[in-house]
């Protein structure tokens, strides 16, 4: 039998016509493979979501110190979560740390008083009054102050005493606990300020301008005692603050010294306040911090929160201090909203929301009924039940792959994730007036309460009316810029850890 003569020309023909035809095969199998990572990623789905290491959702008990931000020469704090071992009280208070439940019991108060702020007479009945020289403040609930779970270390008067102080963007008066305490005053781990021993102290007087300025920015009308100025504070839980209005001198850095600071002394602090000494006002009337250090620093502030509690992070003030190393800045203007009852507020346009690079039905009329707020002191987003429902249904069936796990509270949308290593979770942006489209990391995703219930970190409100609220799982790792006297609040990427 004579063996076929093939030249060497006609085998490299075939050869080639074999390995175009195997392509083909592969290609109409949808697995052919080319040099471009993105489309590698397009073909998997990857584009659109994020992959997570599991054992990165949950804290570590050792802290990790961010070096983004600390300029020690510029006005800014080292932010740590409350209850992390970042916190210079968290060996003492560990044991108090709240459970996920309480966190997001309190987050609920926290929206609900927002929400009362339309009708704050109903709050307060709810709660039940209670007297002290003439003012009414809501009783004691027994819970905690809702939500404020990120401290900044000041100075407060002369000699300066260092005070770790929670700092709230949905607040406005600044406070702290004082000698002498009326009834016994919550525990605090620094000590509690005592106003005799500091030469900067004076009393604000009942007749003062000063004082007049505490109805907008308490929401309480002041009292006198004894001719000085009383103010009164009240908090979702219902857990109050009440005390004299006073000057004194704060103290951020070596630099940034200001005298005649108006900040509450409160005598009588009723709630789990747990370990802090009070409240840096951060909102927008004219007794908060913003507006009363606004000669120096311009109404200009941001921060950047650590994406786990055993992380840092950072809080400035002033343009020309604001960090350098976060990427690009986007703006969008800072919103009028529908209800003057927040306009001391910090409000946003949202006006849409992207799901595994799907932007969802929903209307823009659904946000401008209810208008939205930044608050640095929500833990969790609030939604229009619309905007929710399409959110939940879009990354449900992105997640249908994982087990499911019981709801907790509000977050209804729960997965088991205790058998992987890593888990594929859709990606998430929220679109903002002005073309500013914010991609969140996955910790901005996610909420964990363990590796076998880790929960989409949104809920919805109870009303389409309600004011939406862009909590702070949504703003960790990023920059969140307020340019207050521009009109405009910026985030930029790589903030801190």
């Amino acid at each position: 039998m004579e063996t076929p003569n093939i030249s060497s020309s006609s085998f490299l023909w075939y050869f080639i016509r074999f390995l175009v035809l195997v392509c083909l095969i592969l290609c109409s199998l949808e697995t052919c493979f080319t040099l471009e990572e993105s489309d590698v990623k397009s073909h998997l789905g990857l584009e659109y979501s994020h992959t997570v290491q599991v054992k990165s959702l949950l804290p570590a008990t050792t802290c990790s110190l961010s070096t983004e931000g600390h300029d020690k020469k510029a006005s800014v704090l080292k932010v740590v979560h409350k209850h992390g071992p970042c916190s210079h009280f968290y060996q003492s208070h560990k044991e108090n740390a709240p459970t996920h439940t309480e966190i997001l019991e309190q987050d609920q108060a926290r929206v609900n008083s927002i929400h009362s702020r339309r009708n704050p007479k109903k709050a307060i009945d709810r709660l039940g009054q209670r007297q002290w020289d003439g003012i009414t403040v809501p009783a004691l609930s027994g819970r905690t102050v809702g939500g404020g779970n990120y401290i900044v270390t000041v100075g407060l008067g002369t000699p300066k005493k260092q005070l770790s102080l929670t700092f709230d963007t949905g607040s406005h008066l600044t406070w702290t606990q004082c000698r002498p305490c009326v009834r016994p005053c919550y525990k605090q781990v620094d000590p509690i300020f005592d106003p005799s021993v500091s030469s900067s102290y004076a009393n604000v007087s009942c007749n003062s301008k000063e004082c007049s300025k505490l109805k907008s920015g308490t929401g309480y009308a002041p009292s006198c005692a004894t001719s000085t100025c009383v103010y009164a504070a009240s908090y979702g839980d219902g857990s109050i603050s009440v005390g004299f209005f006073a000057k004194e001198t704060i103290t951020l850095t070596s630099t940034d010294v200001f005298n005649g600071f108006l900040f509450g002394c409160g005598e009588i602090n009723q709630g789990l306040f747990r370990g802090s000494a009070g409240l840096l006002g951060l909102g927008r009337d004219s007794i908060s911090f913003v507006e009363q250090t606004a000669a120096k620093y311009g109404r200009f502030f941001s921060y950047c929160l650590p994406s786990t509690s055993s992380s840092t992070g950072f809080l400035s003030f002033g343009k020309e201090k604001r960090r350098r190393a976060s990427k690009g800045v986007k703006y969008t203007p800072l919103a009028t909203l529908p209800q003057t009852e927040y306009s001391s507020l910090y409000g946003i346009n949202l006006v849409g929301i992207t799901v595994g690079g799907r932007k969802l039905p929903i209307s823009t009329s659904v946000f401008k009924t209810s208008g939205t707020i930044i608050d640095s002191g929500t833990v969790i987003t609030r939604l229009p039940p619309q905007a929710y429902s399409a959110l939940r249904d879009a990354f449900q069936q992105g997640m249908k792959s994982y087990p499911r796990a019981p709801a907790i509270l509000i977050l209804d949308t729960c997965y088991d994730f205790s058998s992987y290593e890593t888990v594929n979770i859709p990606k998430i942006a929220i679109s903002f007036k002005g073309g500013l489209t914010l991609d969140l990391d996955g910790t901005g995703i996610i909420y964990p309460v363990t590796t076998s219930q880790a929960c989409l970190a949104f809920a919805a409100n109870e009303n389409d009316s309600d004011i939406a609220v862009f909590g702070n799982v949504q703003q960790l790792k990023l920059e969140v810029v307020y340019d207050v006297a521009e009109g405009k609040i910026g985030f930029a990427s790589g903030g801190c850890l």
